[in-house]
């Protein structure tokens, strides 16, 4: 192997450091943004002496921190707003592909400013797949922390969920939500929706101090990963799963597995949240190139490539027990 390729893997091999140093911050920016929207309307209301002790508090903390940034918090704050559901990001509106959707289904008419909002996202999900799912839901933040409790229970002897089902009911979920949508005029794809339950709870807890139904709702979604199936929620019903997994199809960008490098370690296999094989070139349009198979990766047999399709399987690596003893059965034969 040269060393430019050698220099390509190690790069591959720390992208999923990179992806959660993105999944942090878009949950710190979850956590931040309803704050400085409490803080703008106090300053827009020039009631300080008003407050009471904890909102002083609040007003005290964000002024501390935003004072380098700004001299018109009220304006220059505005410059993020909303969540991962849809928001504007220094005058650049993005909508996610299911907000849209479920809009026009509730709505029953296509409403063209909000559709190209969500272009960039439709875009960036036919070239790179289902990365939404695994580089910027904030949900992934918690469920991956969830996994790794799952990981912590096991060693000590407990139980944790391994059931699977057909991963074709999230699609079946997409449909009943969007129909139910168009019955109901409301966009109830929404209130099962992690990403978006996730920003409202926030706010409620920041803006409103209390949680709505949907903390509910969620924590009983971390309950069936734990209890039921790894990542069951992602993997078997979520609606905007479907809907990124049906997008990215045909991605460009796809990891693929390097069979002469490859010795059956099977590390990828068990690393893979959403239970794809990549051991054996499987991984579908479910994969959301979080790169977790690189990072365990031991013989540097995971790479990108630029392909419509996924390679089909290759057989056992070569450098595996399975591949030598086929080559030496087959010499012995010759």
């Amino acid at each position: 192997m040269n060393q430019k390729a050698n220099r390509w893997f190690f790069l591959w091999r720390h992208l999923n450091k990179l992806r959660w140093v993105v999944l942090s911050l878009v949950f710190t920016m979850l956590v931040a943004l309803p704050f400085v929207y409490v803080y703008q309307t106090y300053v827009a209301a020039h009631a300080y002496d008003l407050l009471a002790p904890d909102e002083k508090r609040l007003y005290d903390l964000v002024e501390t921190l935003t004072a380098p940034l700004t001299d018109d918090p009220a304006e220059d704050l505005d410059a993020i707003k909303g969540n991962t559901w849809s928001g504007t990001f220094w005058g650049l509106q993005l909508t996610d592909p299911l907000a849209v959707v479920g809009q026009m289904a509730a709505a029953l008419e296509v409403w063209w400013p909000l559709v190209l909002t969500a272009l960039i996202p439709v875009l960036l999900t036919v070239l790179f797949g289902r990365f939404y799912c695994g580089w910027i839901c904030p949900a992934t933040f918690l469920y991956e922390l969830n996994t790794n409790l799952a990981v912590w229970l096991r060693r000590l002897g407990l139980r944790t969920g391994r059931r699977r089902f057909d991963r074709r009911i999230k699609y079946l979920v997409l449909g009943l939500g969007l129909v139910l949508s168009a019955a109901t005029g409301a966009v109830l794809v929404a209130a099962i929706y992690p990403p978006a339950i996730i920003g409202r709870e926030i706010f409620y807890a920041v803006a409103l101090g209390g949680f709505g139904a949907g903390s509910v709702f969620f924590v009983i979604t971390l309950l069936f990963d734990l209890l039921v199936a790894r990542r069951g929620f992602c993997r078997y019903l979520c609606p905007g799963g479907a809907l990124y997994s049906l997008l990215g199809r045909y991605r460009l960008l796809r990891i693929q597995r390097i069979v002469e490098n490859c010795n059956d370690c099977a590390k990828c296999n068990a690393v893979c949240e959403f239970g794809l094989d990549p051991l054996r070139d499987g991984f579908g349009q479910e994969c959301n190139n979080c790169t977790a198979c690189m990072a365990v990766c031991p013989t540097e047999a995971m790479t990108f490539r630029i392909r419509f399709r996924d390679q089909p399987d290759q057989g056992p690596g070569h450098l595996g027990r399975l591949y030598r003893k086929q080559q030496g059965g087959g010499r012995e034969a010759a």
